[in-house]
């Protein structure tokens, strides 16, 4: 009864057309805010899992790192006793330090690591190489891959064999800073040119490991770090607690998440805070919907006159009204669902909307719709309609009307 009465308001001419101008600008005004919640969120989620999948080829699954300083200390036995851990697929040892790479008249900063053999297979570095080769050279002949922003600062070019380049190290047995002897140097061949995304191609190159620590004066149990695979049907969080009971609290053991945990704070933090802004929109969408319905408690005064005198209450006045307030909801949050679901399908097959002037990795927005964004467009906007709905039709309950009136 109570959906009866509100579709027939809905549906019918109003003595005042502005009734219908309301009611129809407060439906499209859902509408908007509905898609436009689920279609920035999906935005978000497609970001969030580009840079997440850019942030799983550059950093392994687990990293043993030292608490204090730079260097960890892993005896033969204790990697033995890694990897026997349930879950560890493989294990990659690591040296790295600051260094200066200069190549004739240009020269840059860069974060150089040096890696074993088995680097390639803790991680995906080896899909992003652009040209030349992942090679990097043994102990006696070094070569170097580098990010796409030092191979341009440094002026180098892997591709036509230039000539070597020279690497500065900070030679740790020095003892002023400004002696002669405070940098160790290595001439290094320019093998390859990786592209990930900026933060890493401006700043990381890789060489061998023998040869890092040869000019790093490293002991042979002396790492700055080891990188861990975890095989994928396996809780990446238990082996961390498995790893962390096994080499004691001087060793930090992190996920891939939790080395990276200020970035995707931002992002959650950004995600979030562009939701907070929607609904405020929403919010104030929601005042077309109380004009509507304040204007329609007033051209319906001998309606509800009638139902009293008939029998009706209180409450089935208020419910009446606040039905007509879902049904406005209804309408306009449907409408808003299946737009949104449309734009995003459009958005993932055809890819509408670029980026930018293709500078990026991709050039269209990512989308990446869930079900749990659906969910709270829903309740959010189900949220907000009660509340708008609520104070015209406690009006419209509490209030007496004359059949003269």
């Amino acid at each position: 009864m109570k959906l009866l009465f509100a579709w027939r308001y809905f549906k019918s001419k109003k003595k005042t057309n502005a009734i219908n101008i309301i009611a129809w600008i407060s439906v499209v005004a859902i509408a908007v805010g509905t898609a436009a919640i689920i279609i920035v969120l999906s935005v978000f989620n497609g970001f969030e899992d580009l840079v997440k999948s850019l942030y799983a080829d550059f950093y392994a699954d687990v990293r043993i790192a030292p608490v204090r300083g730079k260097i960890i200390h892993l005896s033969s036995q204790q990697i033995a006793r890694i990897k026997k851990i349930e879950g560890i697929d493989g294990i990659s040892l690591i040296a790295e330090e600051n260094a200066l790479l200069v190549n004739g008249e240009y020269q840059t900063i860069v974060y150089i690591k040096g890696v074993d053999e088995k680097y390639t297979s803790v991680n995906n570095i080896g899909k992003h190489i652009i040209r030349g080769n992942f090679l990097l050279g043994t102990l006696s002949a070094p070569m170097l891959v580098a990010g796409v922003g030092i191979e341009n600062a440094a002026g180098l070019d892997v591709e036509k064999g230039i000539s070597p380049v020279t690497l500065y190290l900070p030679n740790r047995k020095t003892t002023s800073l400004t002696s002669i002897d405070a940098l160790n140097s290595y001439n290094v061949t320019p093998s390859g040119t990786f592209l990930v995304q900026q933060e890493f191609d401006d700043k990381y190159v890789f060489t061998n490991l023998p040869f890092l620590k040869y000019m790093l004066d490293m002991n042979p149990d002396e790492y700055s770090a080891a990188e861990i695979k975890v095989n994928k049907n396996i809780n990446t969080g238990t082996v961390t607690k498995s790893l962390q009971q096994l080499l004691g609290n001087d060793y930090s053991v992190q996920t891939r998440y939790e080395q990276n945990q200020s970035l995707l704070s931002i992002m959650m933090a950004e995600k979030w805070w562009t939701y907070a802004i929607l609904l405020l929109i929403l919010i104030v969408s929601a005042f077309n919907m109380i004009g509507s319905l304040t204007m329609l408690v007033l051209e319906k005064q001998k309606d509800i006159a009638v139902l009293k005198a008939m029998g009706a209450g209180d409450r089935l006045v208020q419910q009446i009204f606040l039905t007509e307030g879902w049904l406005l909801a209804l309408i306009g949050g449907a409408s808003g669902i299946i737009l949104a679901t449309l734009f995003c399908i459009a958005q993932v097959q055809f890819k509408l909307v670029k980026l930018g002037n293709g500078t990026f990795l991709i050039d269209y927005y990512p989308v990446k719709m869930m079900l749990s964004d659906y969910i709270l467009a829903i309740v959010t906007v189900a949220f907000i309609s009660l509340l708008a709905a609520w104070m015209p039709a406690r009006k419209a309950g509490k209030q007496f009307y004359s059949l003269k009136s």
